[in-house]
């Protein structure tokens, strides 16, 4: 009985050392993590587990001094900096110092089992002098190996206007490739690609650009456009071998039309059979064959609506078949557009004849433009371009009231001249008008009664 008490007493007082033991390594632990980081901590990427404030600003400061920055550009082209390049040091703070406070030792259990990642500012400094002469040095800035970007373009071939490729270069911005070294070094970066950060100046536009595409369509609609003239029977075809010419885009792909080409294309057409001014084939009454310069019947293009035509007719990219738009057309579809229906006036002769229908109406002695005076009537093949009763001829020193005006040329015209007691023979040489053609009065009215604006008026010696 003895025995099995002492045995008792035994097993009742284990327990106690049990409890003494687990409150002794508490304790002991408690004491460890008073100068220890908990379990499971990291600081700015440090494992600071089990380590002192002292150890982890010693691997801190471990870390600034074998810093290396990785910076990889286009076309496999790499820069290194080092801590070395730019005298970088770290500056211990009391950030750390902080972080150990807050952690509470006697939290174990959550010391073990939370994960703890602190990030705290990076107190460095560094020579920033030494740094930017560094980077302007780098491979990148060398002048000799540097490719300006360039925006994709727009190139004209037989099959049309194909887009050309942008060419994207290797031009470093400076200030952001800085900017992006400066941040990377702050913040404990190894390494910056140049293309993800934005660092290279790139072209505005690429081939994918929408604006490109728009403009490449518009073209190529443009070219598509063909005008056939029909001239008098003949045919001038205007199409992509002219309008490749006339077709402009700017910088920013703005597609337009060259209209100071457009005229200079239609001017030439004009030259080419507008008829206004060229010599005219004419048989006198007498049945002389003669050639007439000069005057303003005949036809004539309207170049400013034909240049309107034109540009409509681009940007509708259609086939157009047409005739051009005339501001002027002569009264006759004869060889030489006179036709049978004009007056002819002999200014050698002094003399007017007036035909309609082929017929003679009336003819009789005129007075023309004075010679003295150098206000003689200029020759050509001129059209009636209206008729006036009882007007009022004015110049600089007259003011003339004639029944029948009909000018011709500018204030030039026929009229009748009650003032004159005769016509013809050499009166115009010393007493001639001032360059209109002065009649009696009943051929003023004849011609007046019978003639209509347009009908050709031909002046010759």
């Amino acid at each position: 009985m003895s025995r099995q008490k002492k045995r008792k007493g035994k097993n009742h007082i284990r327990p106690s050392f049990i409890l003494l033991g687990v409150v002794i390594i508490y304790l002991c632990t408690v004491l460890y993590f008073r100068n220890h980081f908990q379990l499971r901590t990291t600081i700015n990427g440090v494992k600071a587990s089990n380590k002192t404030v002292e150890q982890v600003t010693k691997e801190l400061e471990t870390e600034v001094k074998n810093y290396t920055l990785q910076l990889e550009g286009r076309n496999g082209t790499k820069e290194k900096i080092s801590t070395k390049d730019f005298n970088l040091k770290y500056n211990p703070n009391d950030e750390i110092k902080k972080l150990k406070k807050d952690q509470n030792p006697f939290n174990l259990l959550g010391g073990i089992f939370k994960r703890k990642q602190y990030e705290v500012s990076r107190t460095i400094s560094y020579d920033e002098k030494l740094l930017k002469e560094f980077i302007d040095k780098m491979s990148f800035f060398n002048e000799n190996a540097i490719t300006n970007p360039k925006n994709a373009s727009l190139n004209y071939t037989d099959k049309g206007y194909k887009i050309v490729k942008e060419t994207m270069g290797n031009k470093v911005i400076k200030d952001t490739l800085y900017k992006e070294i400066k941040d990377a070094i702050i913040n404990n970066k190894n390494v910056i690609n140049l293309e993800k950060s934005n660092c290279y100046e790139n072209p505005k536009y690429t081939s994918k650009s929408k604006e490109v595409v728009d403009a490449q369509k518009t073209m190529n609609k443009y070219l598509q456009s063909t005008v056939t003239f029909d001239i008098r029977g003949n045919k001038e075809v205007f199409d992509n071998s002219i309008i490749k010419d006339l077709i402009k885009v700017d910088e920013n792909f703005n597609v337009s039309i060259d209209k100071q080409k457009i005229w200079t294309y239609i001017n030439n057409l004009a030259y080419t059979y507008d008829t206004v001014g060229k010599a005219k084939d004419f048989v006198t009454a007498s049945g002389t064959h003669i050639k007439v310069n000069g005057g303003n019947y005949g036809w004539k293009i309207n170049r400013s609506k034909e240049v309107e035509n034109l540009v409509q007719a681009i940007k509708e990219g259609k086939a157009v078949n047409k005739k051009p738009s005339y501001s002027q057309i002569p009264s006759s579809s004869a060889p030489n557009e006179i036709g049978n229906s004009y007056v002819e006036i002999d200014l050698t002769k002094q003399h007017l004849w007036f035909y309609k229908d082929g017929a003679l109406v009336i003819d009789g002695d005129v007075v023309t433009g004075s010679m003295v005076k150098k206000t003689i009537t200029p020759e050509g093949v001129y059209k009636l371009s209206y008729k006036e009763k009882d007007a009022t001829l004015k110049g600089e020193d007259y003011a003339t009231p004639v029944s029948f005006w009909m000018p011709f040329n500018g204030g030039i015209g026929m009229h009748d001249a009650t003032w004159r007691k005769e016509f013809g023979g050499k009166i115009y040489e010393k007493k001639g008008s001032h360059g209109c053609v002065n009649c009696p009065y009943e051929l003023a009215k004849t011609i007046f009664e019978n003639i209509k604006a347009g009908t050709p008026i031909i002046c010759h010696y």
